[in-house]
């Protein structure tokens, strides 16, 4: 049996995977923060990380202009929602700046305690795999 075969190590690799393709969701919300008519987006957290990372989920990348490039058959591994913040402009922008930074911050938080939770169980499997003694 393999490290990589451990089921909890890869429901780690999956949350991680997902905590990563969060934050870039959040990113675009504050990149697109003036923008007109922009929609905020979150990513719905699904309930088996390590199945999500292995199907690759179903979400495509759409060009939403006529000039912008198509994407090269990359699909994004996590079901996106639109997930409006508490108010929206008159220009009908719904981006809130402070909630994004609120879920980034919680995101980071996330992502912390799964790499510290990943690092100690690589720790003890190290430990395990130790001739007694040494």
């Amino acid at each position: 049996m393999s490290v990589t075969d451990i089921p909890l190590l890869n429901q780690i690799k999956g949350r991680l995977g997902w905590l990563d393709d969060r934050q870039r969701v959040i990113a675009q919300n504050v990149a697109n923060s003036d923008t007109p008519g922009f929609m905020a987006r979150d990513l719905k957290a699904p309930t088996d990380f390590a199945e999500a990372m292995r199907t690759g989920g179903g979400l495509k990348m759409v060009a939403t202009n006529a000039r912008h490039i198509s994407p090269a058959g990359q699909t994004a591994r996590f079901e996106s929602l639109n997930a409006p913040d508490s108010e929206t402009t008159l220009d009908g922008n719904s981006v809130v700046v402070e909630e994004q930074m609120l879920k980034m911050a919680e995101s980071r938080m996330a992502y912390d305690a799964a790499i510290g939770f990943y690092q100690k169980s690589m720790q003890m499997i190290r430990m395990a795999a130790k001739k007694p003694g040494v």
